[in-house]
């Protein structure tokens, strides 16, 4: 009896996380911190893969582009340091504009600028945010849907990102979004420990790979 031939594995689908180099004079930064740790990861029958953006106008969303071309993920959850947070933040919106209180790790400091020229004003994340934040909260960690991304580098790579998935056909299936992790408590206060960030994130993309649709909160109360 001839022995059927091995049936060729199919590679598991891919999430992409990405976090930022330290800037504004930071010694680290958590956001690669905790999406570093998670590189291999599999979750939800999907393999994680994660990469480091730097925390410039232009070239970050340059690398990020290259970076959906090469991993073609299921799943880009894009993630960056929001000093002054106390919890994680699910970001709803990214706005077409760049407006730089400080100077970016190349010198660049854009003033009241389009990320995309002639683009919509601003994308929604297709991230089921508040099924996100239910499922943190009952993890027991502190956790938020946020208004603004601000309009510094990470909302300038949120809307990059959403502004590829929507206009790119290749990737129209794709669901992306960001989060904004706290300091570390070394870096100042309000801070979270990164192994809570790194369960955050975790529990995040479970949930974002596992629920079709985002739930409804009215009154306070899920429905």
């Amino acid at each position: 009896m001839v022995a059927a031939p091995p049936q060729p594995v199919q590679p598991l689908p891919t999430v992409l996380l990405t976090g930022f180099d330290p800037f504004g004079g930071e010694a680290v930064n958590p956001s690669w911190l905790a999406v570093q740790a998670l590189q291999g990861r599999r979750i939800a029958g999907h393999r994680l893969v994660t990469a480091q953006l730097p925390t410039v106008f232009g070239a970050a969303l340059a690398q990020l582009q290259a970076l959906l071309r090469q991993h073609r993920p299921a799943l880009v959850i894009c993630v960056g340091q929001a000093g002054g947070r106390a919890a994680l933040s699910l970001e709803r919106v990214a706005i077409n504009l760049d407006d730089a209180r400080i100077s970016d790790n190349a010198g660049a400091q854009p003033i009241d600028t389009a990320v995309v020229p002639g683009g919509p004003a601003a994308y929604f994340t297709t991230l089921p945010i508040k099924a996100m934040r239910a499922a943190l909260q009952r993890k027991g960690l502190a956790a938020e849907v946020s208004q603004t991304a601000g309009t510094f580098v990470c909302n300038h790579v949120f809307y990059g990102l959403m502004h590829l998935l929507a206009t790119q056909r290749v990737h129209r299936k794709t669901r992306g979004g960001f989060v904004h992790v706290p300091w570390l408590p070394e870096q100042g206060a309000p801070a979270m420990a990164l192994a809570d960030v790194v369960s955050g994130l975790r529990v995040a993309v479970r949930v974002a790979l596992t629920t079709p649709q985002d739930i409804r909160v009215a009154g306070g109360q899920i429905s």
